[in-house]
């Protein structure tokens, strides 16, 4: 991953961060680091997620799911970072035919039911927890509809929960092919493990490629304590220093439309890592060159609480634009579309910059099992130096877990939810058509 932070200094930018400031900043980083070494190397909660790459079984993964290997289509069922991870890998990597059920509407599971041949469907169900109400939700209505076409479903699903919990009983029950979300990992942070890899290893895909990708980003996990060393730190580093002075809105803005799943993923990483105690930076997503084209002119010429993450491959496939005889076009002509992309990418950055906007621009070298590797490993090593230094629990989600325990008191499960009783609380100022 390569950071320039050049068009978020205080000589261009406001906000804007100094390189002074940074010098100073960066023995905080040195000393977050050592917390994050540390963590790492003590296997703690949270920062355990950043040994994965060198951790994560690529070969258990392909051995269990080689039974599917082929298949026409793979579902994944999941919410959250137990469905984000896969969807931003297989996007990233332009696989097809792969679908998420990452929510519970009925509308959307019923459209995406019926636009599958479930003879010819793999399902992946994620719950490291085993007791997630939306997958358990979704599990039952698609086990369901393979049974009504006549699918043993137990021969087309695959499993990855925690040692304990229904989803895991019920794996056991009938002897369904199960993988171990890792240990002391949330659900955000398990893109790089069987969480998020197993549909990309059903369709094929390079997963050791990823894996190494991730690893060799920071040289073999040998990661420098300076945000002039390591872009991941650089990245974080900056970010957390705009957000103090007043970038409290992060625009994510890729320029590959492979990396639109990328942007959600970072939004949930972002958002639900660094989201408490008063503090965070709001992630918004936006696509390059498209929004270029809407959300753009916020970015410039909108409050001045924004920095905007511009993210695009060094390198693209190619396809050339046809010569055209009509004048006004002619300078088209003989371009490509991956030039033309990268033009917009470069106007964008220097609009930003001459309206005095910060921006940041990340590179990788390609769109492929390395490059995405790459980036969603720095992406989450930035998110744990963020967290750092803003002193917040970053591996916690308190009022996620507040929201879940309200759903299950509300649908009857067994237990106390006491949560459940704030929706009956609920102050209304009601207004509607009828008088």
């Amino acid at each position: 991953m390569y950071v320039d932070l050049g068009n978020g200094l205080a000589s261009v930018a406001s906000p804007g961060v100094s390189r002074d400031s940074l010098e100073r900043l960066d023995e905080r980083v040195a000393g977050a680091h050592e917390r994050i070494e540390r963590g790492r190397g003590e296997e703690e909660f949270g920062y355990a997620a950043l040994n994965l790459p060198q951790e994560t079984d690529a070969s258990a993964i392909e051995e269990a799911v080689a039974p599917l290997s082929g298949t026409e289509s793979v579902l994944t069922v999941g919410i959250g970072g137990s469905a984000l991870g896969a969807a931003t890998i297989s996007g990233a990597l332009g696989l097809s035919d792969t679908y998420v059920l990452d929510n519970v509407d009925p509308a959307r599971t019923r459209d995406t039911l019926s636009s599958l041949d479930l003879a010819d469907t793999a399902m992946h169900v994620v719950s490291r927890s085993g007791t997630t109400v939306e997958t358990l939700a979704n599990f039952l209505v698609v086990r369901e509809a393979f049974e009504q076409e006549g699918v043993d479903w137990t021969e087309r699903t695959i499993v990855t929960t925690g040692e304990d919990g229904p989803l895991r009983t019920l794996a056991d029950r009938h002897d369904l092919p199960t993988l171990a979300a890792p240990e002391g990992v949330p659900g955000r942070f398990a893109a790089l493990s069987s969480v998020g890899l197993v549909p990309a290893a059903i369709r094929g895909a390079d997963i050791e490629g990823m894996l190494a990708g991730a690893w060799e980003g920071t040289d073999m996990g040998d990661i420098e304590g300076s945000l002039f060393e390591t872009p991941a730190y650089a990245y974080g580093a900056a970010t957390y220093a705009l957000c103090e002075r007043g970038a409290s809105v992060n625009a994510m803005m890729p320029y590959a439309e492979d990396l639109e799943c990328f942007a959600e993923w970072f939004a949930q990483l972002w958002a639900e890592s660094l989201g408490k105690d008063g503090l965070g930076q709001i992630p918004a997503r936006a696509m390059g060159a498209t929004d270029q084209h809407s959300q753009l002119q916020l970015y410039r010429a909108g409050p001045r609480n924004t920095m905007v993450t511009l993210v695009r491959p060094r390198e693209r496939p190619e396809h050339t634009i046809p010569e055209t005889d009509f004048g006004s076009l002619s300078y088209l002509g003989g371009e490509s579309l991956g030039g033309l992309i990268d033009a917009e990418f470069e106007a964008t950055e220097a609009s930003l910059a001459a309206a005095g906007r910060p921006s940041i621009r990340v590179e990788i070298d390609r769109l492929d099992a390395r490059g995405v590797g790459d980036l969603l490993y720095g992406m989450e090593l930035a998110c744990v130096l963020v967290g750092e230094l803003m002193g917040v629990e970053t591996f916690a989600q308190p009022a996620v877990e507040w929201g879940k325990r309200a759903t299950r008191g509300l649908l009857g499960a067994e237990g106390d939810f006491e949560e459940a009783e704030a929706v009956g609380e609920k102050s209304r100022l009601a207004v509607s058509p009828d008088r």
